[in-house]
């Protein structure tokens, strides 16, 4: 070792493996969805595999409120695809990663019987779209 030299940490090392996986994919990420991160799983593990064009088929005619938060997110994946990598035909890239994540949650109290309250935790979460090549 060297001096000056800094060693990783674990979670340092961690986030430098994880960047290294995503290396050469377009991601995309939408923040405090008000949603709950349960409800929407299916639906985005429905869209991981497929091309973006078919996840946008298959996002586009389901009724549940996740698939209006995961279709733009996978619309925003395709124009950072365009715009930042310079791909053209964007649209038929894989869908590498659609996760949907908890976030943070907003306390509530309701008020109830002879004056006490019961907590209610409104749920949030992120949801991220990684496009890559289907190699």
């Amino acid at each position: 070792m060297k001096n000056g030299e800094h060693i990783l940490t674990r979670s340092e090392n961690d986030a430098a493996k994880a960047k290294d996986k995503l290396a050469g994919s377009v991601v995309a990420i939408t923040r405090n969805a008000r949603m709950s991160a349960a409800k929407g799983r299916p639906l985005a593990r429905a869209c991981q595999g497929l091309k973006a064009s078919e996840a946008l088929k298959i996002v586009e005619f389901s009724p549940k409120k996740a698939a209006v938060i995961i279709r733009k997110t996978i619309l925003s994946a395709i124009a950072n695809a365009k715009n930042n990598m310079g791909i053209e035909n964007a649209g038929e890239l894989t869908v590498k990663l659609c996760v949907l994540d908890e976030s943070v949650r907003m306390r509530r109290y309701w008020p109830t019987a002879r004056g006490s309250a019961h907590p209610i935790a409104r749920r949030m979460c992120h949801c991220k779209v990684v496009l890559a090549d289907a190699k």
